[in-house]
């Protein structure tokens, strides 16, 4: 079995977790309130990522696919399992069509979509082949490049005298009503409920000692981060600009100017909305895989690679336009990851309290 570090695991968290949410204006049905609903958000994430980890520490060797089939049964939890790889697939697609949109929108307005989709598959489905250990030590070597770029853009920001600290005023004006429709379930299905796909991870610690603490740091970082990337876009755009803007960030880093020389930073953005589509789309590819093994273990994971990549690949094509992708993003499937998130490990913890066993040993190997 491949292992991972604990300092693997906690980059791994803080990169796939920011993705490129930092670059969307989360919340914005709250206007200049947004901050406050990822922050209601960011704790019932929290809440979660406790939940998750309980169920995980009463079967530290085992998988979700192994939970799922102790919880709900063999047969029970084989349906179940693959219902959670079609999600983890359909989430990798999404960002599949995301990287073919924002990339032909921002950079390669010549180049067709497929393309750059196809490319960006094949370079996900080389790192799955490497192994888990691969990936996440790609993500190590990410790590301070995103850092570095995020602490330059939001440094320069300031300099330029951008920031209006009048702009998240007056708090909670509207009331307390548009912040939790804002926050629930749409900010807590994404980025904080995503954090089931380290039901996948978890087990390849080899030490789950350390576990809970680096998984909450690290969850904590990022929430911080993000939150304050929230604060950040509508102090320069206002909420509603910012609420119109299909990348925010990017429109606020457009406005930098110190002196005549720094200026349309744009490349910083891209770069950063680029790594952090890939890491997620990969991660969430990894997840639709390694399910599919372990349900399936008769059939070699290359195999499972080709199959799950070509399915994403080719339902990535299916919405007809960038506008209707976006819909069901937001006004369907935001509805429905609730399902994965929250109800499903809701039951399993529910199941585990009732029975009351703490021993790996009882859980089904699969």
């Amino acid at each position: 079995m491949e292992r991972i570090g604990n300092y693997q695991l906690a980059v791994m968290i803080i990169l796939f977790q920011i993705g490129s949410t930092p670059l969307f204006a989360l919340g914005s049905s709250a206007k200049q309130d947004a901050w406050l609903a990822m922050l209601g958000a960011a704790a019932a994430g929290l809440l979660l990522l406790l939940m998750f980890i309980y169920i995980q520490s009463k079967f530290p060797d085992q998988c979700l696919i192994g939970l799922l089939q102790y919880c709900f049964g063999k047969r029970i939890g084989i349906v179940v399992s693959v219902s959670f790889a079609i999600y983890f697939a359909y989430e990798s697609m999404r960002n599949v069509r995301d990287f073919g949109e924002i990339t032909n929108l921002t950079l390669l307005n010549s180049t067709p979509k497929f393309v750059t989709m196809l490319i960006t598959v094949l370079l996900a489905a080389y790192a799955i082949a490497m192994g888990i250990e691969v990936f996440c030590r790609v993500t190590e070597a990410l790590l301070p490049l995103v850092a570095l770029s995020y602490g330059i853009l939001i440094l320069l920001i300031f300099i330029s005298g951008l920031v209006k600290t009048d702009n998240i005023l007056p708090i909670l004006d509207n009331g307390i009503a548009p912040v939790l429709r804002a926050a629930f379930p749409d900010i807590l299905s994404f980025p904080f409920g995503q954090m089931v796909l380290f039901f996948m991870i978890w087990h390849l610690l080899p030490n789950q000692k350390n576990m809970k603490k680096i998984s909450i740091i690290a969850y904590l970082m990022v929430a911080l981060f993000l939150i304050t990337m929230n604060i950040l876009n509508i102090m320069v755009l206002g909420d509603t600009l910012a609420a119109n803007s299909t990348l925010p960030f990017l429109q606020t880093v457009q406005l930098i100017q110190v002196g005549d020389v720094l200026e349309r930073l744009d490349v910083l953005v891209t770069l950063l909305l680029f790594l952090g589509l890939f890491v997620k789309m990969t991660a969430f590819f990894w997840g639709a895989v390694y399910a599919c093994t372990r349900i399936f273990p008769s059939t070699s994971k290359n195999l499972w690679i080709f199959y799950v990549g070509f399915l994403i690949f080719v339902t990535s094509f299916l919405e007809p336009s960038y506008t209707i992708h976006t819909w069901l993003g937001l006004n369907v499937s935001l509805k429905l990851y609730p399902l994965f998130q929250v109800i499903i490990p809701g039951f399993m913890f529910f199941v585990l309290l009732v029975r009351k066993r703490s021993s790996p040993k009882a859980s089904t190997n699969v």
